[in-house]
């Protein structure tokens, strides 16, 4: 079996899902692992942390060989089985920077930025600029292989790999595993009563739609009890999720910061206090890249000292859908894919997250149904902008771009129409100086 894993400098993710493999027994026997990434130094961090990781857990019998740059993608996607993306084009400087400081010139505050909301649009335009390469390499050297896509923005991208590339892709995220029981922990439930649950939606805002104990008893009025009690007593880290319960009626899957942004109810400028109030940290994306990569040489360190690397299988979904398609044996996941009814009251083209089956035939979609009606509209506002930017991808039109930031709605709640196409022009211009153009 051959894994190429695409954006390879990302050491400690490369190392989560590369170590699961690595510990996978029906994955690590005649192994090939390619390393793919653009940053030298980081791509050889990379390496030797693999290939520690390879000499202690599977007696080095896996061949790890990195590839650097464009000139050898193609080599490094030659005949693989899957390929993991999980490439940051533009990464923190000049791409981030741009993202973020524009949009403030014109009265626009993000949280994170990678996902909706005009940063999420422009890091969408630009990478995809990057997957269209990557397509088209696939298609060409290894046309089997599924690409598993955990790269942002994941309904963008994966929506356009599904719709315009001939690339077998699901997209993969981390916390639709993580969402109950991280809300239980936070709460001071037991996860273990948890017998049943329900998870379906758009990336990022997929909703936990039923959650039930062992004996089949609705556990949401408890949930529901405990999270407005927690919001009137504290301030916390979730309080956006913990209010979208109390409103909407259900928890989603992804951060308070993140959500914070995906509408046009907490980041106000005519309401300052709501920041406060809801504890919403702006400016979190760039700040944690600030802090990620002035503490890079201390976790390199750690991790590389004296090649004594340990690992133990992560909650990620990459290597349980490689053991499900190499030995057939299913296994469910939360993954990303176009919407072919698989819930009732979202486009047809939309991607969307719900449960999979995964098994030596691929990744079987399962039936959802409708979602409550006011959760279908709120991922509504997210899917028309989402579908626009692969508009704007597909067919190189300016105007799309500007249809996708008018449809944002966390954009449209704070800027007029002509401010919005000015912010547009000034964006694409700044990524064009980069050297990322977006069109």
């Amino acid at each position: 079996m051959k894994l190429t894993f695409m954006g390879a400098g990302s050491t400690i993710f490369a190392k989560n899902v590369i170590g699961d493999v690595l510990l996978t027994p029906a994955l690590n026997q005649n192994l090939t692992v390619a390393l793919y990434d653009m940053d030298r130094g980081r791509l050889q961090d990379s390496f030797l942390v693999v290939d520690a990781l390879n000499k202690r857990y599977n007696g080095g019998k896996a061949k790890v060989k990195t590839y650097l740059g464009v000139s050898q993608r193609i080599a490094a996607l030659a005949n693989a089985d899957f390929v993991v993306n999980a490439i940051q084009v533009g990464g923190y400087e000049p791409c981030t920077v741009i993202d973020f400081e524009i949009p403030k010139k014109y009265g626009l505050r993000q949280t994170i930025g990678d996902t909706l909301g005009i940063g999420g649009i422009f890091r969408g335009l630009r990478t995809i600029k990057v997957m269209k390469e990557f397509a088209r390499d696939m298609e060409e050297v290894c046309p089997n292989a599924w690409l598993l896509n955990y790269t942002n923005p994941m309904a963008i991208l994966t929506g356009y790999m599904l719709r315009y590339t001939k690339v077998k892709t699901v997209g993969l995220c981390h916390s639709v595993q993580v969402c109950t029981s991280q809300l239980f922990e936070q709460l001071g439930l037991d996860h273990d009563t948890v017998g049943r649950e329900l998870i379906a939606g758009i990336n990022h805002m997929a909703w936990l739609l039923d959650v039930r104990d062992k004996n089949g008893n609705d556990l949401y009025p408890e949930i529901k009890r405990l999270a407005k009690k927690k919001n009137a007593e504290e301030k916390h880290g979730n309080m956006v999720r913990y209010d979208y319960i109390d409103k909407l009626g259900y928890y989603c899957t992804e951060s308070s910061e993140h959500n914070a942004e995906y509408n046009p109810f907490y980041i106000k400028g005519k309401y300052p206090g709501l920041i406060e109030k809801f504890n919403i940290p702006l400016d979190e994306y760039p700040r944690r890249c600030v802090n990620q990569i002035a503490g890079w040489k201390k976790q390199r360190e750690e991790l590389l000292n004296g090649g004594e690397i340990e690992h133990t299988r992560s909650h990620e979904y990459a290597s349980r859908i490689m053991e499900a398609m190499v030995t057939g044996e299913p296994y469910t996941i939360g993954g990303n894919v176009i919407n072919d009814g698989w819930i009732e009251n979202l486009p047809l083209d939309a991607c969307v997250e719900v449960p999979c089956v995964v098994d030596g035939g691929g990744v079987h979609p399962t039936r959802v149904g409708r979602l409550p009606v006011q959760c279908a509209a709120m991922n509504m506002t997210n899917i028309n902008p989402q579908l626009l930017t692969i508009e704007a991808a597909a067919t190189g039109k300016r105007e799309h771009i500007y249809h996708a930031a008018m449809l944002d709605p966390h954009t449209a709640a704070e800027l007029s129409i002509d401010d919005i196409i000015m912010m547009c022009d000034e964006l694409i211009e700044a990524h064009e100086k980069a050297g990322f153009p977006v069109l």
